[in-house]
């Protein structure tokens, strides 16, 4: 549905992933009219997931990348979860181009839902010595928040979107709002109670993820049924199992005859007034015509995540900000950090030959993070978690050639070895040198500066991969695994920043005007009326999945957003 060009609404959310989606759901149903602009093509749940009951077969190429996907999709066809199944769910390279000072894969998906549609859904909070770690280990600025200010808003989120764990009473993991809790397979049981016989530090525990392995009343109310283990999350859930702002939020907003959606339409600028001294709206242009059109209102949410909502506001230059919309600083765009995913072991395991498990659940055995937790490694700064999972390992057996059919699945059920793969997710630093900025003379196929990516890894990145090596293999040769393996995934595949899609920062929240750009309800210090809260109004990026956070965090602020309209200070 288009907006009406001349409407005025109380609010814009810019961006309809996951962030934008709970910006809208909270406005809506506080009563303001507020209009979605999404870049990308309309998505409608259910009707328009093409691939989600497909079989292998029906595919062309079973569902694999092709040479074309390689040669035409070089950067985007790196992605895990990218292939013949769901690769309309990405961007094609040529549809934004961007210049890579530093190589960067920049990972987007342009369509109502954004990335929600995509995302890996694990789902952990923060706790204190996330928000307390930068001052604390003396790198970055204080957070201007705590986990008390953020606590119910996690509560609240986590209520709506369904989360799957236990309460595991982890200090530097707070317990969620849990509707049940996926197993552990046997081989990864052993695992944790070899872990949790051998050290006083740390415990494995079944991730936390935003899918409904049961429903609560809630979910029901939503339509969504139940996770069926089928591990085609990022096809598209028809049942609604995994949350994402299609399933979920955006019908929710839709329900209250208070939201406009308007899609094909690319935010180019936010609009600031000079007299009025706030923002009045956005430049959009339209995907398909090249027509640049302008929307009104009296608040701005940007949510279009991290890379590009910094694009936007680098973009929105006036008299009073020449250097970008609440720019006074001169650190916009600076302090972009991301997750370190260097480091992988795998190993295996005897013993369990005759133990096989059903389903393909949909997270890992995760352990949270230990170091630089309650004292300082020597080494690093900055914390790491650990994910892990056994599977059986169907290349140590004959298995048939064909690889499908009952033959196939009959041998799986047969005994057999196990492999175990563990991985790390560690805290990025922000340093000023990670930044993104403004092409002065190359624009993309809509006329808009290009993006100039220039964000690396660090010396601290590789100490904590080494740190990792030698705990994780530890670990696994403390539970009786062989044959132990260490991988630095950058030299050898050439891993880059980027791919792990866990971006942040650039427009980042503070107490301080002359260091960051926004205060603790994500409102920009030097333009009141704009709200940034997706992943770039992150001051630092801790260890845990980051979505979460970004979730509660735009809840937060939407119901401070929402007082400051209703008692006139925003207008």
């Amino acid at each position: 549905m288009e907006a009406n060009i001349s409407s005025e609404f109380d609010v814009i959310v810019v961006g309809s992933g996951i962030s934008g989606g709970w910006a809208v759901k909270e406005f809506t149903e506080k009563g303001f009219k507020t209009l979605l602009i999404e870049r990308g093509r309309m998505v409608k749940h259910v009707k328009d997931y093409p691939t989600a009951m497909m079989d292998p077969w029906a595919f062309e190429h079973r569902g694999q990348k092709t040479q074309r996907d390689y040669q035409e999709n070089k950067l985007i066809s790196k992605h895990y979860a990218y292939g013949e199944a769901t690769r309309h769910f990405y961007v094609n390279d040529a549809e934004q181009a961007y210049i890579q000072e530093k190589p960067f894969d920049w990972i987007r998906g342009y369509q109502l839902g954004g990335k929600s549609l995509l995302w890996a859904r694990q789902t952990q909070r923060w706790s204190d010595f996330e928000f307390e770690a930068p001052s604390r280990f003396n790198y970055s600025i204080d957070w201007p928040i705590r986990y008390k200010d953020l606590a119910p808003w996690y509560s609240h989120v986590e209520r709506f979107v369904g989360i799957a764990g236990n309460r595991d009473g982890i200090v530097n993991m707070p317990d969620s709002e849990v509707v049940g809790a996926f197993e552990m397979n046997r081989v990864e049981r052993y695992i944790a109670d070899a872990i949790d016989s051998h050290y006083l530090d740390r415990k494995a525990i079944i991730g936390r993820c935003a899918n409904l392995v049961a429903l609560k009343e809630t979910q029901r109310q939503q339509g969504r049924t139940q996770c069926m283990a089928r591990s085609l999350c990022e096809r598209g859930c028809p049942f609604g199992a995994y949350f994402s702002s299609n399933a979920s939020t955006i019908p929710y907003a839709e329900k209250t005859g208070n939201l406009t959606i308007c899609t094909d339409s690319i935010v180019e600028s936010v609009i600031y007034d000079e007299q009025l001294g706030r923002a009045v709206g956005v430049q959009v242009v339209d995907a398909h015509t090249m027509k640049r059109s302008q929307y009104r209102a009296k608040v701005i949410f940007l949510n279009a995540a991290t890379l590009n909502s910094n694009l936007i506001l680098l973009n929105s230059r006036s008299n009073r900000f020449p250097n970008g919309l609440g720019n006074d600083s001169g650190l916009l765009g600076r302090f972009i950090t991301f997750h370190n995913y260097r480091g992988r072991i795998t190993a295996e395991i005897k013993g369990f030959e005759d133990s096989y498990y059903y389903g393909r659940r949909p997270t890992q055995v995760f352990i949270p993070a230990f170091r630089n937790i309650h004292a300082k490694a020597d080494s690093f700064k900055g914390s790491y978690l650990i994910a892990y999972s056994a599977v059986r390992d169907g290349w140590g057996r004959a298995l048939p050639e064909e690889g499908l059919g009952h033959a196939f699945k009959d041998a799986l059920l047969e005994p057999g070895p196990w492999k175990v793969s563990m991985m790390m997710q560690g805290e990025v630093l922000p340093i000023y040198e990670n930044h993104v900025r403004l092409s002065s003379d190359q624009v993309d196929k809509y006329g808009m500066p290009q993006l100039i990516t220039s964000i690396g890894y660090t010396d601290n990145d590789v100490a904590m991969m080494e740190d990792f090596f030698s705990e994780g293999g530890q670990m696994l040769e403390k539970a009786g695994c062989i044959n132990i393996e260490k991988l630095d995934q950058h030299i050898a595949f050439g891993r880059q920043p980027g791919l792990e899609v866990h971006d942040v920062g650039g427009v980042r929240m503070g107490h301080d005007p002359n260091n960051s750009l926004l205060n603790a309800h994500n409102q920009m210090h030097h333009c009141k009326n704009v709200f940034v809260t997706d992943g770039a109004c992150m001051t630092s990026i801790g260890n845990q999945n980051p979505s979460l956070t970004f979730m509660a965090l735009t809840a937060r602020a939407v119901d401070y957003a929402a007082d400051q309209l209703k008692n006139g200070s925003i207008s």
